[in-house]
């Protein structure tokens, strides 16, 4: 798209959703940010773009800032599985209603397309590999769920509004200005910070577990294809993954130090493999990182950030 959009991400000072408002604004697109800074940094947020600190769940409050709007890429969530299991209310709240009153701008006010970011979360446990975007989900906890529930408000929008919307499943996203706390799906943050402190490398479970992690910069590309290709906007759900998966053993092996393991997590999935056939044929999208070269970048950018 040459012409310059006017854009909305949602969650823009998170940490996926300020590399998106740094490549849109790179691009030339006008960018709004609407955060209400709950995980997301102020330190994470782009100059250059225009930034509101409202809750998603204030449908008034956010309506107007959604008039003249292109395109809109729903990044805020309340994320961590732990804190979904620990306080489902809030989380519901966050994940659903944000979702629907964002929807309802979008719709309301002729936004051309709708990009939300949903999680592999919700193929729970499956019983091949790789996932597949045709399989049953199987959500195991509530955030899981909740974002099964965005997609299905993102087609059904489609389907009787005519919003056009497509859905990202992101597979464990890692990269510069990942969150450094616990949680689920940064075990490489917590890895990197347990080793920088000289601690031992905690894991969960026996190590066996796998995840196919993502590099940031790819899922940003993708958002960018998924907002320019013609060929989406049906309510699609289509994975974003690195295409191959190595275990928490193998992750800590790559990082480098001693590890203790811990008890198991409840809700939390086996194994994840994304089937990525589909990012390539509809978005001609596919990584351009693995896991050794997307680490490599994470620690120089790292070291530059703490200089």
């Amino acid at each position: 798209m040459s012409t310059m959009s006017r854009i909305i991400v949602t969650g823009g000072a998170g940490f996926i959703g300020s590399h998106l408002v740094d490549a849109l604004i790179e691009r030339g697109d006008e960018v709004l940010v609407i955060d209400n800074l709950s995980t997301g940094k102020i330190e994470n947020l782009n100059p250059k773009a225009e930034f509101h600190q409202i809750d998603l769940r204030d449908l008034e409050s956010i309506k107007p800032l959604f008039k003249g709007v292109d395109f809109v890429f729903h990044q805020a969530a309340f994320t961590r599985i732990s804190r979904s299991i620990e306080e489902p209310l809030e989380s519901n709240e966050t994940n659903i209603n944000g979702t629907l009153n964002t929807l309802l701008c979008a719709k309301e006010l002729g936004v051309k397309k709708f990009i939300y970011a949903s999680s592999s979360s919700v193929y729970g446990n499956q019983k091949e590999l790789p996932l597949r975007e045709d399989m049953r989900p199987n959500p195991l906890n509530p955030y899981a769920l909740q974002k099964y529930t965005g997609e299905l408000y993102c087609k059904i929008f489609q389907e009787i509004y005519g919003l056009k919307t497509v859905s990202l499943r992101y597979f464990n996203v890692y990269g510069p200005r990942l969150a450094m706390e616990g949680s689920y799906v940064s075990a490489i943050s917590v890895f990197l910070k347990q080793r920088k402190r000289g601690e031992l490398l905690t894991i969960t479970g026996d190590g066996s577990q796998s995840r196919d992690f993502s590099f940031v910069s790819d899922v940003v590309r993708a958002n960018i294809l998924a907002m320019e290709s013609e060929k989406v906007g049906r309510g699609e759900v289509i994975n974003i993954g690195a295409g191959r998966s190595f275990s928490i053993n193998d992750l800590a092996r790559l990082i480098g130090g001693q590890t203790i393991t811990l008890p198991s997590r409840p809700g939390e999935v086996k194994d994840t493999l994304a089937d990525i056939s589909k990012a390539k044929k509809l978005l001609g999208w596919q990584p351009q990182y693995n896991l050794e070269t997307g680490l490599k970048e994470m620690m120089k950018k790292k070291k530059i950030n703490e200089a």
